[in-house]
């Protein structure tokens, strides 16, 4: 499950990074080769890149999810260095202009919140969330059969968007910080408030309720992100999500895994 392997019609993936800092996804299939935010300098998503055995040089899309600078920080330099296509909604693209620079017209697209577009061997479906941003929307990914989601930067998972994301093969999945850690922290009253309402960000016990809602008899594969870097730690969060598993006799380290991710470092490229 962890291995990449020499089968010819694979999606793989890797969680390039993850954090409050910057975030960076890639997907890969036989025909494309697809980057999901930019969050990150340039040079740094290029070694992230290179860690996994992958050049930047051969992607040639990138899916902005909305224009918070962790999500964006590397679009323009990206696209214009690379000549990358750029997909945004409408809402997105006006709110990260002033931050990313100009990009060549014909390399910058429209994805409207609840399309799905063709990406010759990969279906994306777009999907709103509720978050403090223009128009923020993320994507689920269809490849031959299987199906990969991104949802981070959401205050919480309506009943719609689970009925859309339900019994995917793996999963990217915000639990950005511990309620109480962000309590009793250092951060003004305002900020936690903004963190920790409808559309802020999600918890570790956020992020474990809409698992237990979401996964199904095809998921394998858990990604915890977006973890913040003052008032969360990975073994917290991810001891979080297996409890609250396990309490439901989900198979926790049999039919799936949980993995955590990293600001700094790339997971392994897997397929999904």
């Amino acid at each position: 499950m962890d291995l990449v392997t020499q089968e010819k019609d694979d999606m793989k993936i890797s969680v390039l990074a993850s954090g409050s800092s910057g975030n960076v996804t890639y997907i890969e299939t036989p025909k494309r080769k697809i980057l999901v935010d930019a969050g990150l300098s340039g040079k740094k998503i290029a070694n992230l890149m290179a860690s996994i055995g992958r050049n930047i040089a051969d992607v040639d899309s990138l899916l902005v999810t909305h224009e918070h600078t962790d999500h964006c920080k590397g679009v323009g330099i990206l696209a214009r260095k690379y000549n990358l296509n750029v997909y945004a909604n409408k809402g997105t693209w006006d709110a990260m202009a002033s931050k990313i620079g100009k990009i060549p017209t014909e390399q910058k697209h429209l994805f409207g919140m609840g399309e799905t577009k063709s990406f010759v061997d990969l279906d994306v479906e777009s999907f709103g969330v509720s978050h403090d941003a223009a128009e923020p929307q993320f994507y689920q990914f269809h490849h031959n059969g299987h199906s990969f989601v991104i949802l981070t930067d959401t205050g919480y998972v309506s009943e719609r968007t689970e009925g859309i994301i339900k019994n995917a093969d793996g999963y990217l999945i915000e639990c950005n910080h511990d309620t109480e850690m962000l309590r009793m922290g250092a951060y003004p009253w305002s900020l936690k408030q903004r963190i920790l309402s409808d559309r802020g960000h999600l918890s570790n016990d956020d992020g474990a309720s809409a698992l237990i809602d979401i996964l199904g008899n095809r998921t394998k594969q858990i990604y915890l992100g977006h973890l913040s870097k003052d008032n969360n730690v990975k073994e917290l969060a991810h001891l979080t999500v297996e409890t609250a598993m396990k309490q439901q006799d989900l198979g926790v380290n049999e039919d799936f895994g949980i993995y955590d991710t990293d600001p700094e470092k790339a997971t392994k490229l897997v397929i999904i």
